[in-house]
């Protein structure tokens, strides 16, 4: 398994673009799976041509006792793409992994901000020192496009077109995709621009207090002071700003194919999920206001 790992890593590296976080997790769950293997076949070595269905069977039981259904999921699919790697470079002649049937997942509504919510957190009062302005200029850009945070984290000043008012953003894959900005984001990176005096172009966007590139962590926190400050009580990390974006502009009448774009989903069905939420909000309305709902 050592040395089979690195090659595929590399794979992932160079000719599918993976970011860092992608590699270390498939990493890590490669070294799961050959810590299970080192198990199975005890003082023998470990003979990668000789897992299949059954092997890979046990393996899945093993952490049906300790991991919920989407991690297993996860670990599957990394499997599939390993022997696949391991199929195109002729050390195993068939993907056992592909006669093995992923377990279903739980459905799960995403985590969503009302519109007054947004407005309360967007429009209570930051303050004009710097990282109170630096502050409000990250929410407004998260909810404004749709970012991921760690799409946000490592935005520099050249990815930003204030007169277009557009950014340029690197999503999973390395995947560059253009994304509008609104009116009032983009004068929220402006007044704190001017305020931190004059940065250059390949500088980052959002500092911390040390002067360093801000972190997806500190984000998370900063939005958790924010909301509490707001008289929000609702928990929500950054990406709900993320879900609240997209269920914003499809409750507005957005084209679902437009908002997979927005969001740089590679797949229409990752973002099908949000009109389940509009769904769900219109049944709601409709319980409450028609004479004849379905629950009067």
């Amino acid at each position: 398994m050592e040395n089979l790992l690195e090659p595929f890593l590399n794979h992932l590296r160079v000719e599918r673009n993976a970011s860092p976080h992608t590699i270390s997790a498939y990493a890590n769950d490669l070294n799961g799976f050959g810590a299970f293997l080192k198990k199975h076949f005890k003082d023998t070595p470990v003979d990668i041509t000789a897992v299949n269905v059954l092997l890979l069977r046990r393996y899945l039981a093993e952490l049906h006792r300790q991991a919920r259904r989407a991690t297993i999921h996860r670990k599957l699919s990394t499997l599939r793409s390993f022997f696949r790697f391991l199929v195109r470079e002729g050390v195993v002649k068939s993907n056992p992994a592909e006669l093995v049937a992923s377990p279903r997942l739980e459905k799960y509504l995403p985590r969503v901000l009302t519109v007054d919510e947004i407005f309360h957190l967007l429009e209570q009062r930051y303050g004009n020192d710097l990282l109170s302005m630096r502050d409000r200029a990250i929410f407004e850009l998260l909810y404004s496009s749709g970012l991921r945070v760690s799409e946000l984290t490592s935005l520099n000043l050249w990815d930003l077109d204030h007169a277009q008012g557009l950014v340029r953003v690197l999503g999973k894959g390395r995947k560059e995709r253009i994304i509008p900005v609104g009116r009032r984001a983009c004068q929220a990176i402006v007044d704190y621009l001017d305020l931190r005096g004059g940065p250059s172009d390949n500088q980052p966007l959002f500092l911390n207090h040390r002067g360093g590139r801000l972190t997806p962590r500190s984000v998370e926190r900063l939005l958790k002071q924010r909301l509490i400050q707001a008289g929000i009580l609702k928990s929500a990390s950054p990406h709900a700003l993320r879900h609240s974006f997209a269920t914003h502009l499809l409750d507005g009448g957005a084209d679902l194919r437009a908002i997979q774009e927005l969001l740089g989903h590679v797949s229409l069905s990752t973002t099908q999920k949000y009109t389940q939420v509009s769904v769900d909000r219109l049944l709601a309305v409709y319980d409450q206001t028609h004479p004849r709902s379905r629950k009067k």
